[in-house]
């Protein structure tokens, strides 16, 4: 035995590491199903007092396709004809025949568009500088800008269904591009296909909000502390994790020591949580006096709080509270992120309607990122006007309820231009580029496609996919045990092995498993018992040779190695290709396939052969059939 201890040692570690990382889809599905037995005030006490534990586990669990799970999918499309339509500078007949004719083109074909206009515009032998541009443009250079726009048109539409249905609840969404104008949106357990329509078919509001004074914000949140802690209105579960317990942005680590350094002395977590229940979740920090600052964790608890009839008294009618649309810059905490909420002026000063233009840039002076912004002439008198009265306050730019950017007014700006600073990068003043150009020549977002999957269906599907691996799994056993009697027994243990290390996996990876996936699943089970009937026919021809059981063992397993590899190296490039090329239910099984490959052959080749020789060294009968 001391020989094996090595391979011992490594099988029971990966089996302690799989038991590990599939416990949290074990306990996940515990919480719902407990979740699921209450209704009423009882399901939100008990999200309330499970909220952690709840989140913790649905992030690391094996998550379920939309097939499996029921819920909505939809392919939306760009129109970018109409966008193309409408930044043209001028509209005779010759152009609206042009376009004419290449949107006919686009309904044929999957052709880009824009290289479709192009081409019509030269096989008329006319300069695109007649609609698009100046006239010392050529053709190159216009079709390059109109190639921008159009990607920017999509990227735009990803920008504003992501943040919809980001603010919808939706629970693990999927959004991606599909080929250059379409978008799919999959929504898991959403029904309601009207509201979902109009969700994202929506036009974009793009709004200018200025900013409540700090004190007005540290007036309202004290009221709100001392309301809770008078009323015991947030839950014991509720405790202080940081998000600002003391008055320095290094303070957001305080929450994982034992005492926390407040204006009043040191307090324990809960010691905070039950004399300022809101500033255990909500503070604000030192150089930030105009935002509260939300641990990722605790959002919904505080937007629960912010929803309660009582706590809405105590907010001044003319103000609002809005979330940062990304994590806040400068603030982290060992994986946490960290979102700002903003006290804002309910009504806004400002609608997008008026911004005409707008572009991500270098500043030539100081080489920093800003966005350049540009509005028509209503616009530009009211920009005037309010910038002017609210020189250096902070106005928010709103997209959908959502503040991407908080710039504080310099002086009046007149012409209707301004430059936006305090970007870390392009890649983040692009995407407030997209953002600010969400109300200027939008392309219609159009859905062509709209499907529903009902959760009984999903449940069906998960009935009928367990039922299946379950038969295949006995029929596979069986077979095994009856043909190669104890190496078949052997072999079903390397095939349990592998549908254990393969489920682990998939939850390393917090992979969606769906129903691709599950044949992918059990085309694993066959590729592992195929491995071991390899071994297992080798292993008998060379006991048929005179040799002792070790030696056929080790010969057996010598010989059946190179067809073994073969088998399974060809099955997993044809895995990678179908992964790299595929999509959605396809990369699923890919994925599955390939994790199960790997698996198999662990599972197959070496702890087949430590049981086989820890069996041997002990002098155990072994039948082979």
């Amino acid at each position: 035995m001391r020989k094996f201890r090595t391979g011992i040692i490594v099988i029971v570690a990966a089996v302690l590491l799989a038991l590990y990382l599939l416990y949290p889809t074990f306990r996940d599905n515990q919480l719902q199903g407990q979740l699921n037995q209450l209704h009423g005030p009882d399901s939100l006490a008990y999200i309330d007092q499970h909220e952690d534990e709840i989140r913790e586990n649905r992030a690391k669990r094996i998550k379920l396709g939309l097939d499996l799970q029921g819920g909505m999918r939809v392919v939306m499309e760009v129109n970018v004809m109409r966008l193309l339509e409408d930044l043209a500078k001028n509209k005779d007949d010759v152009f609206a025949e042009i376009v004419g004719k290449v949107r006919q083109e686009v309904q044929r074909s999957e052709e880009d568009p824009v290289l479709l206009l192009r081409q019509e515009f030269e096989a008329r032998q006319i300069r695109m500088s007649r609609y698009y541009g100046s006239l010392r443009d050529d053709n190159d250079r216009i079709y390059a800008f109109l190639q921008d726009e159009s990607k920017k048109a999509i990227d735009r539409a990803m920008e504003i269904v992501g943040n919809r249905v980001n603010q919808y609840g939706v629970s693990e969404p999927n959004i991606q591009k599909l080929g250059g104008t379409r978008v799919i949106v999959e929504l898991p357990g959403v029904s309601n296909e009207a509201e979902v329509t109009a969700l994202l078919e929506g036009t974009a509001l793009l709004e200018f909000k200025l900013l409540k004074e700090p004190e007005v914000l540290n007036r309202v949140m004290w009221a709100i502390d001392k309301h809770l802690a008078a009323t015991g209105g947030v839950p014991d579960s509720a405790d202080a994790t940081a998000s600002g317990e003391a008055t320095t942005p290094d303070s957001a680590k305080a929450a994982d020591t034992t005492r926390i350094e407040t204006p009043e002395g040191e307090m324990t977590p809960e010691e905070l949580a039950k004399k300022h229940p809101w500033f255990a979740i909500a503070m604000t920090l030192q150089g930030r006096p105009d935002q509260a600052i939300v641990a990722e964790e605790n959002r919904n608890k505080v937007r629960r709080i912010l929803e309660r009839e009582d706590v809405r008294k105590l907010i001044p009618s003319d103000m609002e509270f809005l979330w940062s649309a990304k994590p806040t810059r400068g603030l982290s905490d060992e994986g946490k992120r960290f979102y700002s909420l903003y006290p804002v002026k309910r009504t806004p000063e400002l609608t997008g309607g008026v911004v005409v233009d707008a572009r991500a840039t270098l500043d030539p002076s100081f080489n920093q990122p800003i966005v350049e912004m540009e509005m028509n002439s209503d616009g530009s008198r009211d920009w005037a006007r309010i910038t002017g009265a609210n020189v250096n306050k902070q106005i928010a730019i709103v997209l959908d309820d959502v503040i991407f950017s908080a710039p504080v007014v310099r002086n009046k700006i007149t012409g209707g231009r301004s430059q936006i600073e305090g970007m870390d990068n392009l890649d983040e003043a692009r995407l407030l580029e997209i953002v600010l150009k969400a109300g200027a020549l939008p392309a219609p977002v159009e859905i062509i496609e709209q499907r529903s999957i009902g959760p009984s269906l999903g449940e069906d599907s998960i009935r009928s996919g367990i039922l299946s691996s379950v038969i295949a799994t006995l029929l596979t056993i069986v077979f095994m045990i009856f043909y190669y009697r104890t190496g078949g027994v052997v072999a079903d243990i390397a095939v349990l092995f592998c549908m254990l290390f393969l489920l682990g996996v998939l939850a390393a990876f917090q992979a969606t498993l769906t129903l691709p996936g599950i044949a992918g699943i059990i085309l694993t089970l066959a590729v592992s018992v195929d491995a071991n009937v390899l071994i297992n026919e080798r292993i008998r021809e060379e006991q048929a040779t005179g040799k002792t059981l070790r030696a056929a063992i080790d010969a057996g397993y010598s010989r059946a190695w190179t067809a073994i590899l073969d088998s399974n190296l060809t099955t997993f490039i044809s895995g990678v290709i179908l992964y790299q090329f595929g999509s959605g239910p396809v990369q699923g099984f890919a994925l599955t396939l390939m994790i199960g490959i790997v698996a198999s052959m662990f599972a197959a080749v070496f702890i087949t052969r430590v049981i086989f020789n820890v069996m041997s060294d002990r002098s155990t009968s072994i039948n082979f059939g």
